[in-house]
């Protein structure tokens, strides 16, 4: 008999609902993480999308943002999604002064770096981890990876660029898998779980 996995939801902003869903659709018990309190005995932490300036002042507000760089130092499994994609990147190049990046995934990133709310898009992937079909990838105001380390593997790319990368136990995808209706990409995190 296996155990289900316990993943927090980090749930300051942005699209956790989704994300606890399709974590809760895979047989994981998913739970909504405000504090820092919540992140004891989770087996893997999601870092949604929404707004990466809002997000980390709401993770230094709630107290939540050292326990959680912590847990990301202890190579606790991530998943982070546009926003969250930005939170663990090494380097935001057009970052605010005060906005917090965790410095753990071995990218640089561009907040926005395919546009404004208007030139959010849709676009069939090719992630041959998660099996041939197409994933449908889900753009809105989504950052551009601009620079993979040598220990980032990159699993889908849009036009050239890197979209979804892995590395150790963390995986980042630039767009919203949790919007998509296609649970393949959370199965994946489950798996390294």
């Amino acid at each position: 008999m296996s155990v289900e996995p316990k993943i927090g939801v980090i749930a300051l902003q942005g699209a956790f609902a989704e994300h606890r869903a399709a974590l809760e659709a895979l047989g994981a018990h998913a739970s909504e993480i405000r504090g820092p309190e919540g992140l004891a005995g989770v087996d893997g932490v999601v870092l949604p999308g929404g707004e990466s300036t809002t997000m980390s002042l709401l993770l230094e507000t709630s107290g939540l943002g050292d326990a959680l760089a912590e847990r990301l130092a202890d190579r606790v499994p991530a998943f982070g999604t546009c926003a969250g994609l930005i939170l663990l990147a090494g380097e935001v190049a057009d970052g605010r002064p005060d906005q917090r990046s965790f410095g753990v995934l071995d990218v640089s990133v561009l907040r926005n770096g395919y546009g404004r709310q208007r030139d959010s898009f849709e676009a069939d992937l090719s992630i041959p981890a998660v099996g041939a079909d197409p994933f449908p990838g889900v753009f809105i105001r989504a950052p551009r990876i601009t620079r993979v380390g040598g220990e980032v593997e990159v699993l889908a790319s849009v036009g050239g660029d890197p979209v979804l990368v892995r590395q150790g136990p963390l995986l980042a995808a630039a767009f919203h898998p949790e919007l998509s209706g296609d649970l393949r990409l959370h199965q994946l995190f489950l798996e390294r779980v």
